[in-house]
């Protein structure tokens, strides 16, 4: 059957190590784009530092920001759907990082507040310049009346590790994915890229069998399993491979554009 819309993870797949988008990845998803499959962007991210890569395409339409819990349209940047959480709830984490040295952000659409953006350590400051992205400070709860969508925790690989085992244990009112090995995100219990992924298909009546979906980290197994066709990036966790239907190159050999070459123009 013919691929009508092709979901794209970002950081790890579409993008190399280096944060660049390939002129020839860019090529193929532009001629895949030409040929009448749908891109949508599916990351991690906001849409503030995501739809900057349709607009280098020259491709509108929409992205999954925030591991679904942010669907914008590129062209207005006008929320679509959101799942919004609940900032209350979110106490219990605030303190723990606090008191345990852990660095997190909370993020609504558009914005991401941190405690201290003036005196952020280099590595910090380093990983929002990599992602585009201004943190701005994070207000009292009671000035902060935009919804939210995700809290991130960020740190070595060995402090989330221990993060992520000691959150594990709690009765969790959110949805806990790894977005990365350096980030544990929280969202609204039902966000996630798979959730948002069949929201917009649906939406425009395309079935599962007609999407092709491409990711490389365990917070896009979601859509990899509701795809008709999920693809693991060759530097995918061997979970990660496990749940796709087939694996392609790393993000640093352009497996994007390989798998979407063989999978929407060969055909």
């Amino acid at each position: 059957m013919t691929i009508k819309l092709i979901a794209l993870d970002v950081d790890g797949t579409l993008l190399n190590d280096h944060h660049e988008l390939t002129e020839w990845t860019q090529e193929i998803l532009i001629r895949a784009s030409q040929q009448g499959a749908e891109i949508v962007l599916c990351s991690g991210r906001g849409p503030a530092n995501t739809i900057p890569f349709m607009k280098r395409m020259g491709l509108d339409g929409y992205v999954i920001t925030h591991n679904g819990a942010v669907t914008a349209e590129v062209e207005s940047r006008e929320i679509v759907h959101r799942f919004a959480m609940d900032g209350q709830g979110l106490e219990p984490f605030v303190t723990y990082c606090r008191t345990n040295g852990v660095h997190f952000d909370i993020n609504t659409a558009f914005g991401l507040y941190v405690d201290q953006p003036e005196g952020l350590e280099l590595q910090v400051r380093e990983m929002y310049n990599n992602f585009m992205m201004e943190p701005l400070k994070l207000p009292q709860w009671a000035d902060l009346t935009e919804p939210l969508a995700k809290f991130t925790a960020f740190g070595p690989i060995e402090q989330m590790n221990k993060v992520q085992q000691e959150w594990g244990t709690w009765n969790l009112p959110y949805y806990m994915t790894r977005s990365g090995d350096f980030f544990i995100d929280l969202m609204h219990p039902e966000a996630s890229k798979g959730a948002a992924l069949k929201r917009l298909a649906e939406s425009k009546g395309i079935v599962p069998s007609e999407i092709l979906a491409i990711g490389n980290y365990y917070n896009d197994i979601t859509m990899l399993t509701y795809a008709g066709k999920g693809i693991a990036m060759d530097n995918s966790p061997e979970e990660v491979k496990a749940a796709a239907d087939e694996v392609t190159l790393s993000n640093n050999e352009q497996g994007v554009a390989h798998a979407v070459q063989k999978h929407v123009l060969a055909v």
